[in-house]
């Protein structure tokens, strides 16, 4: 039984197996954030032969004043302006196969399970494009992108891939995280341009996942509430409680990183194919720590399109 089976398909299997179903949490505890990838600079571990032929080709691209970047025309500007030169365009992948774990029909629980797979895998991606910049000199990756791809011919795997623009400041000022790796960020050009301007830097992308279970109503429940209004308290706090554990989740990173606050928030809900009952609550943003005492915002400017 694999990833994508669906929950139509597991109804009488979990109903039948319900006194053995396993306690909520199974897995990793539901208060602990999974454990990110290993990173160690210099390492092209995980990365194959032909993405180590492109590195040497980027190297030698970089030292003649050559790049590539996925940032658009405005983004390039505004990073150049900001003092920073793009290097080359990084990517890190991991074709993960997630198991399976078997969820109690009538009761809300994390799938600690799926939570590990899917926090992990995301994290080797980025541990991988990570050494990539490393590997060019770059201070960080900017406009960084997660994205999960499926194929065909593997129903239980999943390809998580990262990928963003690898650049480095102009004037030499080292701008990495206070650990030492690459900082990362989801942040657009302008947007990183922006913070730079305010006094502000970002120390690294910050995230937190959990993948939840929501118990299916009863038969008795359903019909009581037909016609009416009214709150339904067991999917309230199903997901209330997976929003909250992601979140505090991606908070916990911020302060292993050292970041004084979390910029750009998102909150992503998906449910990957393992049907309506189970989602998986992501929680992204950049964490930023202050590089001067002194934060000029700028005044906003109105822009009139010329443009039809």
């Amino acid at each position: 039984m694999g990833f994508l089976k669906r929950d139509d398909d597991q109804a009488q299997q979990a109903q039948a197996a319900e006194a053995q179903a396993p306690p909520p949490g199974n897995g990793a505890p539901a208060e602990e954030a999974p454990h990110a990838a290993s990173y160690q600079a210099g390492s092209l571990a995980g990365i194959p032969e032909s993405g180590r032929h492109r590195i040497e080709r980027m190297k030698a691209e970089v030292a003649r004043g050559f790049f590539t970047s996925d940032l658009s025309v405005n983004e390039f500007l505004l990073v150049k302006q900001a003092g920073f030169e793009p290097l080359g365009l990084v990517l890190g992948s991991s074709i993960y196969h997630i198991g399976f774990q078997q969820a109690n029909w009538s009761q809300n629980q994390e799938m600690g399970v799926l939570t590990q797979a899917m926090y992990h895998a995301r994290e080797l991606a980025m541990t991988r494009m990570e050494e990539e910049a490393d590997q060019l000199g770059a201070d960080g990756v900017v406009g960084v992108r997660l994205d999960i791809g499926r194929y065909e011919w593997g129903a239980d795997l999943a390809e998580f891939i990262a990928v963003g623009t690898a650049v480095q400041h102009a004037a030499g000022e080292l701008h990495r995280a206070p650990n030492g790796r690459p900082f990362t960020s989801d942040l657009n050009g302008q947007d990183f341009a922006t913070l730079l301007r305010a006094g502000y830097r970002p120390v690294g992308m910050v995230m937190g996942n959990c993948v939840y279970h929501v118990a299916h109503q009863g038969l008795r429940a359903s019909w009581k509430q037909i016609g009416r209004n009214q709150e339904m308290p067991n999917y309230t706090q199903a997901l209330y409680e997976a929003r909250e554990l992601a979140m505090e989740r991606m908070q916990t990173e911020a302060d292993e990183v050292q970041a004084g606050g979390i910029v750009g928030t998102r909150i992503v809900e998906r449910s990957h194919g393992w049907g309506s009952h189970v989602i998986e609550f992501f929680a992204i943003g950049t964490g930023v720590i202050p590089t001067s005492s002194d934060h000029t915002i700028e005044k906003p400017a109105l822009v009139l399109p010329l443009t039809g």
